[in-house]
């Protein structure tokens, strides 16, 4: 925009300025009101790169009435209150207090996401309002005791909060960068989830970084593990140089190393050109830097910069040196770079896939522990204060099934490295089941009904690329055939006619659509069991632990002891013979396979079952809700035939298997012929609540009865309840000697 047409969108933004006779001279004021509005809407322009949107239409200027003896002003939306010395003298303290308080009013139209950001609202009234040098010539104080003067008092617009924050503020030569971050982040309506503070506007050293480890489950989300202050946000290093390279919509260049600059100091036998995994490898910022030179660097973070920013990041990167952490002037928490990283491991496992060669050549490599992180994607990060000694350390490591964060003050990552393996070590000992379950859900519900909303921070992840899923239901089949949708920092919450009031499902939502389905010869379906057998197009990825908690709580939400424990243990191995229900493709969340309607809190005993042994049984093991109550159910006959086919005589059940004749003819003669089925296949094609024990024809009608629910086979819940042994017992009667 060049500065004619600037000019006018300032002109046609600038307020009506409304004077009431008690500041005088009115119309000089006035005019001092309109020419400072002007210089601070340029300010605006040149520093959030636009004009703001939208302005006040008036601006009423009025004497202050009780001010206190500290103010020269204050004010609120559309009303600026002063304080005038001498009645018809504009002298200069008027007009600082003018500048200041019209500040205020600026941001408070241009910017409303900033207005409960009281240090983000003083320090820009500061910097703009030409106050700072008067401020400046008070007493001396450092760098350090400005910040913690700005840290411990609890208002920002105080003689002496404001002689500190103007030391914080001249610590920047020109406009502060803080500021400008924020003023652009204003521009782009980016949500302003984490307010300005002292460490953004100060850098490294405003006060003590904080020790923190939070250990994040890459298939569920759960916090595993959580220590120190994994929420306080710090300067976070070179730990976000995965997501530039991630953000880069074309392959990274390969880049000459040049000696004589010491960003490209990268470590021993540097190659003479490096490319983005060697950079990544070595953390080598020269590689960075040098990139923005080549004009084909992503800015700032690209699709990236809305997860970033979602998960806790300060503000938007200025340049490279802000996005590889080589200035230190944004900040992020543990916990959020831990769910950043769960994404990116998701979204892009090549990546992923660099990093996990950082013990053996990168960051992490000839240490006495580098042999022990094999299969670990790490990546490392420093910050350092103005005379290079470490600040702060990171490492981030991400395996198969979590992602660890570690933060330490004052040591380099290399000097805490070994706690890396402790800390998975210690994680797995505390929580059993962290692998991978995958299960194929809701393919019996149509998919123009199922809904999904993550109340956390979704994403779908196109091609590996992140895009925002609205905090509102949506329909879930169309939200995942564009990619895998996660839900990061909750799960996510599906909704379904038969549960209106929506189930948790912690974990990922892929799109799979399975081979089609034939029954197999003789063996007649309904529509219902078609759906079963045939699976779903949706998979969803949890936790051994969640599944399994899953299932049990779907079979019996009350099971507790060794009858719980004897269950879990089936239901995990059973998780692990999905090719024996639908072959090449996981189990599915029917009565089919297992019943499994979300994810719920894993219990003791899941946990117990979890870490047991392997069950020494091959294939798949049934079981039942069980129990004794008798039942009497009808249908009719042409419903048993659709199943048994046209015909059919004489049923009886044994074995777990339906028997049955049907007349049949062959070289002219016709004679019934005995055939037989799976019971598991009439049960659930009927809907009875377990294999009948008896079948008996009553005109249309067929009358079947039984007891317990279930298929009859295998571990019988009830029974197990009711018996009181150890859950060893329980499967060794329920499935025979080991």
């Amino acid at each position: 925009m060049g500065w004619a047409a600037v000019t006018a969108v300032l002109v046609a933004a600038t307020p009506v300025f409304i004077t009431r006779g008690d500041l005088t001279p009115e119309a000089a004021l006035r005019a001092e009101a309109d020419e400072a509005w002007r210089a601070l809407e340029a300010r605006y322009v040149a520093e959030a790169g636009g004009a703001p949107e939208r302005a006040p239409a008036t601006l009423t200027l009025r004497r202050g009435e009780g001010l206190l003896p500290s103010r020269d002003g204050q004010g609120r939306p559309g009303v600026v209150e002063l304080r005038q010395g001498s009645p018809g003298v504009l002298d200069a303290r008027l007009r600082r207090a003018l500048r200041h308080e019209l500040a205020h009013q600026l941001l408070w139209w241009a910017c409303p996401a900033s207005s409960e950001d009281r240090l983000f609202h003083e320090a820009f009234a500061l910097a703009v309002s030409g106050e700072l040098a008067e401020w400046r010539e008070a007493p001396y104080q450092s760098l350090a005791s400005a910040t913690e003067v700005l840290t411990r008092l609890p208002e920002v617009d105080t003689p002496r909060a404001r002689r500190a924050l103007a030391r914080v503020l001249t610590e920047d030569t020109g406009f502060p960068r803080a500021l400008t971050r924020r003023l652009r982040q204003c521009h782009r309506g980016t949500r302003w989830t984490v307010p300005l503070s002292v460490e953004e506007l100060a850098g490294v050293g405003a006060r003590a970084v904080a020790s923190a480890t939070v250990v994040l489950s890459r298939h569920s989300g759960e916090v595993l593990l959580s220590e120190g202050d994994v929420r306080a946000a710090m300067p976070y290093g070179s730990t976000l140089k995965p997501f530039v390279v991630a953000a880069s919509p074309t392959p990274p260049p390969v880049l000459p190393a040049r000696g004589d600059a010491a960003e490209w100091a990268c470590g021993e036998g540097r190659p003479a050109r490096l490319d983005a995994r060697e950079a990544l490898l070595r953390s080598c910022n020269g590689y960075f830097l040098d990139w923005v030179g080549k004009g084909s660097a992503p800015e700032g973070f690209g699709p990236w910069g809305p997860v970033l920013a979602a998960v806790g990041l300060s503000g938007e990167p200025l340049d490279m040196a802000d996005a590889i952490g080589l200035r230190s002037s944004l900040h992020l928490s543990a916990w959020g770079l831990a769910q950043a990283y769960r994404l990116l491991a998701e979204a892009r496992p090549d990546v992923l896939e660099v990093l996990g060669d950082s013990a053996a050549r990168g960051t992490l490599a000839g240490l006495p522990v580098s042999g022990a992180l094999g299969g670990v994607a790490a990546k490392t990060g420093t910050v350092r204060d103005a005379e290079s000694r470490p600040v702060l350390g990171w490492i981030v490591a991400v395996d198969a099934d979590v992602v660890v964060v570690l933060a330490r003050p004052g040591r380099m990552p290399r000097a805490f490295a070994q706690e890396v393996p402790d800390v998975l070590a210690r994680v797995r000992r505390m929580r059993a089941g962290l692998e991978a379950a995958r299960v194929q859900v809701l393919g019996l519900v149509a998919p123009d009904v199922l809904e999904a909303r993550c109340r956390g921070m979704g994403f779908v992840l196109e091609g590996g690329v992140p895009r925002t899923v609205g905090a509102e239901f949506t329909r879930l089949a169309p939200l995942v055939a564009r990619g895998p949708a996660v839900c990061l920092g909750s799960p996510w919450r599906v909704r379904l006619p038969e549960a209106p009031e929506g189930r948790d499902y912690a974990g990922v939502f892929s799109w799979s659509p399975p081979p089609p389905y034939v029954p197999p010869a003789g063996v007649p379906t309904s529509p219902s069991a078609l759906k079963a057998r045939r699976g779903s197009d949706v998979l969803f990825r949890t936790t051994r632990a969640q599944y399994t908690a899953g299932v049990v709580t779907a079979e019996d939400a009350a099971l507790k002891g060794e009858a719980r424990v004897a269950l879990a243990r089936v239901v995990a191995h059973d998780e692990r013979q999905g090719d024996s229900r639908h072959p090449g493709r996981p189990v599915c969340d029917t009565t089919h396979c297992q019943a499994f309607r979300g994810t719920v809190r894993v219990q003791p005993e899941d946990e117990r079952a979890l870490r047991a042994p392997a069950l020494p049984w091959k294939g798949w093991l049934p079981f039942s809700r069980g129990g004794t109550a008798p039942w009497r159910e009808e249908r009719s006959r042409a419903q048993v035939e659709a199943v048994l086919g046209r015909g059919a005589t004489a049923v009886r059940f044994a074995e777990g298997r339906v028997h049955f004749l049907r007349t049949r003819g062959e070289g002219g003669a016709v004679f019934d012929a005995p055939e037989q089925l799976p019971c598991e296949v009439l049960r659930s094609a009927l809907k009875l609540p377990a294999c009948p024990r008896t079948a008996v024809s009553e005109g249309t009608r067929v009358v079947f009865e039984g007891q317990g629910q279930g298929h009859g086979e295998g571990l019988d819940v009830e029974a197990a309840k009711a018996r009181g042994w150890s859950h060893e017992r329980l499967l060794e009667d329920a499935y025979g000697s080991r």
